[in-house]
């Protein structure tokens, strides 16, 4: 990377209006397809890198065009993959049959200022999280090694080093992979062997991402075994156990019950053990805040010229975070005004849960925002699980609405009940876009960082793409209601229930309001979850406290507990793998490299990182393309796998196949690092610059 990009002094256009306009088209664009893949099968992609991508491509026909510029609208447009997280609760409102369609004004505020708040709660965490701490972040530093070869200024150290051709290889084979996988539908994206234990049973899971395989790849071996541990604890502990002693529905196969037990009690031990990990994330992370919140004010209040002196260093200004602060409480209170208004009820009841919802999805806001922000810098963006965040934002969010509506005699009816369910999704909502957006931003700042952008520039790109996102979600989720409906709210009689959009984390979070209002919630599974936090809290604290350099990162247990096993294997395959070529390339540097190991072994892994890289890239970018394909094809009435060649039939074969496609794709990755030669005089040349740089 060219040094000069981390020159304080450094002026070149960063923060641009065609930056912004083409940041806005992307975030629109992203926000569109994400709301519509969200509501079809609950996942959402992404728009990181494939925005930089983009970026790249078209600003690059502008001379004065640079790496920092480049970073910006991604940073814009990564809004679009996570804001549109919101729709994990959104849509229950409709369900409950509480709105008839998205209002888009308070569609818009409530969307803006839960992002906003995002962006906002991550500037005191910045210096905690992203300059003073060890978390790798691996999407972030991704898009910034794409960033980095993509430079035109950086053109002539990427032909030496081979980066370009590393990032484009792992992107190709990515690429190919993915559209055999979730396109022509050749390759299966995992497989499960079940096995039988007394009357239920468990699975050994495989997951066959490469994305995720590179991602592993980045995150080092303690995240990757305490993802282990916590499939672990879930596939050899909980599901068989549970699945022995609970009644099994006739008909049901083995298979099947332990995916439901799984789904429906594993699931929740899992949400209270990353509930628990976070709020003790949050009070070890106390002190660094703290300390990055002094440091942040002071430069916030540093002069023009000040600020200018240290430009890599400076987050938004005092003046400007109170007055966005501000701004988006008074639209807050605006949105919970007009939520509650339209129901009848007393004005001091009405100003109470007004009041009071905004306090709490600040306090919930602030508490997840911490948390996300550090599952993004263990594991992505990507596979941090938003929904396990929504489930514990909807569980107390739901109990202080109960005890306001019980001491204010809410239940005596209906039409109470049913408001005030409706008042615990809405508030969720707000929790579940600050934590999105903060599991984002984090990530972005990591990738400015590595590249030499200024933070506060970051900052402001992101508030943008948060309110331009805002302003995309209302209308598209209201076209897809009226074209397709939801499961259990069509907009017409006569519907086609068929073709309904699933939004199965939105079906969930009503669900469990539902349950807690109507005292029918199983509180069990959640308060396991918490003591089995509490357990690797205190074996994680033993680790560190007896060994040098082992841990045990409980919300990685929590996280391995709650996320699908086919997301996480191949976590923890590139976690091991990147662990154990380490150890080889440094005793191998030991032998031919001397005094310049170090640099033998940074030039060697850096091959694997790049690679690593690609691999993200090309699974991004091709799943961008099949989403843009699928939605085509639905909404023009054909099918929702367009490009499917194979039957049912197939399946078998394509798990195999699967299977045999990612060890070719691990083994190429440790060939491609063990492969490096030994180039004394690139090692001396990086040992200067290091010596330099001191």
């Amino acid at each position: 990377m060219n040094s000069k990009y981390f020159s304080h002094d450094l002026n070149l256009p960063e923060l641009t209006l065609r930056g912004m306009i083409l940041g806005i088209l992307i975030t629109i664009i992203f926000t569109a397809s994400n709301v519509y893949l969200g509501l079809k099968v609950g996942l959402t992609f992404s728009s990181s890198i494939p925005a930089a991508i983009i970026s790249m491509a078209i600003l690059r026909f502008f001379k004065d065009s640079n790496i920092l510029e480049n970073n910006m609208v991604q940073t814009q447009a990564s809004s679009a993959g996570t804001l549109s997280a919101v729709i994990f609760v959104l849509p229950g409102l409709l369900m409950l049959g509480y709105w008839q369609g998205f209002p888009f004004w308070q569609t818009l505020i409530l969307c803006a200022a839960g992002g906003c708040l995002g962006v906002l709660f991550t500037i005191p965490l910045r210096r905690a999280m992203v300059v003073n701490s060890d978390l790798t972040y691996p999407e972030g530093r991704a898009a910034a090694e794409i960033l980095k070869v993509g430079s035109r200024e950086d053109t002539a150290r990427v032909k030496s080093s081979s980066g370009m051709r590393d990032i484009v290889t792992g992107g190709f084979v990515a690429g190919i992979v993915s559209l055999c996988t979730n396109g022509f539908r050749i390759l299966s994206d995992g497989m499960a062997v079940w096995v039988n234990v007394g009357k239920g049973a468990t699975q050994l899971p495989l997951g066959f991402s490469t994305a995720l395989l590179g991602a592993g790849y980045l995150i080092g071996i303690a995240s990757g075994i305490a993802i282990l541990v916590g499939m672990i604890i879930a596939w050899g502990g909980f599901v068989p156990y549970y699945t022995n002693i609970l009644p099994m529905d006739p008909g049901m196969s083995a298979s099947k019950f332990a995916m439901a037990v799984w789904k429906e009690k594993v699931r929740f031990i899992g949400a209270g053990t990353i509930g628990i990990a976070a709020i003790w994330t949050l009070l070890t992370l106390m002190k660094p805040i703290l300390e990055g919140l002094k440091m942040s004010i002071k430069s916030m209040t540093m002069s023009a010229e000040e600020r200018a002196s240290h430009r890599m260093d400076t987050d938004m200004t005092v003046k400007s975070v109170l007055a966005t602060t501000v701004a988006v409480i008074i639209g807050l209170v605006l949105c919970f005004f007009d939520f509650v208004y339209a129901v009848d009820i007393s004005p001091t009841l009405m100003w109470t849960l007004v009041i009071v919802g905004v306090i709490v999805s600040l306090l919930i806001g602030f508490i997840v925002a911490s948390a996300c922000g550090y599952m993004a810098g263990l594991i992505g963006t990507s596979a941090s699980p938003i929904s396990g965040i929504g489930i514990l934002a909807i569980i107390i969010s739901s109990l202080v609405v109960y005890g306001i509506a019980s001491a204010n005699d809410l239940f005596a009816t209906q039409a109470g009940v049913q408001f005030a369910t409706a008042m615990a999704l809405f508030m969720t909502s707000v929790v579940v876009a600050i934590a999105a957006i903060s599991n984002d931003n984090l990530q972005d700042l990591k990738t400015g960082q590595l590249v030499g952008a200024t933070p506060w520039k970051q900052q402001v790109a992101l508030l943008i793409g948060c309110v331009v996102g805002s302003v995309a979600i209302a209308p598209v989720l209201n076209l897809l209601y009226q074209a397709y409906g939801f499961t259990g709210a069509m907009p017409r009689e006569g519907m086609d229930p068929s073709v309904a959009l699933s939004a199965p984390q939105a079906t969930l979070m009503t669900t469990i309001a539902q349950g807690i209002f109507s005292s029918s919630m199983d509180w069990t599974y959640i308060f396991i979850g918490i003591g089995v936090g509490v357990v690797a809290i205190i074996v994680n604290l033993i680790l560190k406290g007896t060994t040098a350099s082992l841990s045990l990162p409980p919300l990685a247990i929590g996280m391995g507990i709650y996320l699908p096993p086919a997301l996480e294997t191949p976590l923890v395959v590139g976690a091991v793998i990147g662990y154990f070529v380490n150890r080889y390339l440094r005793k191998r540097a030991a032998k031919r490299a001397g005094n310049l190991a170090d640099q033998d072994v940074e030039i060697c892994n850096r091959r694997g990182v790049l690679f690593s890289s690609g691999l993200i890239v090309g699974e991004s970018i091709i799943g961008v393309i099949i989403a843009a394909i699928i939605v085509i094809s639905v909404t023009s009435g054909g099918s929702e796998a367009p490009l499917q060649l194979v039957g049912k039939g197939f399946e078998d074969t394509a798990e195999w196949l699967g299977l045999i496609v990612f060890v070719a794709v691990a083994i190429g990755l440790v060939r491609l690092v063990l492969g490096q030669k030994f180039d004394p005089q690139e090692a001396q040349a990086m040992k200067a610059e290091e010596d330099l740089n001191k």
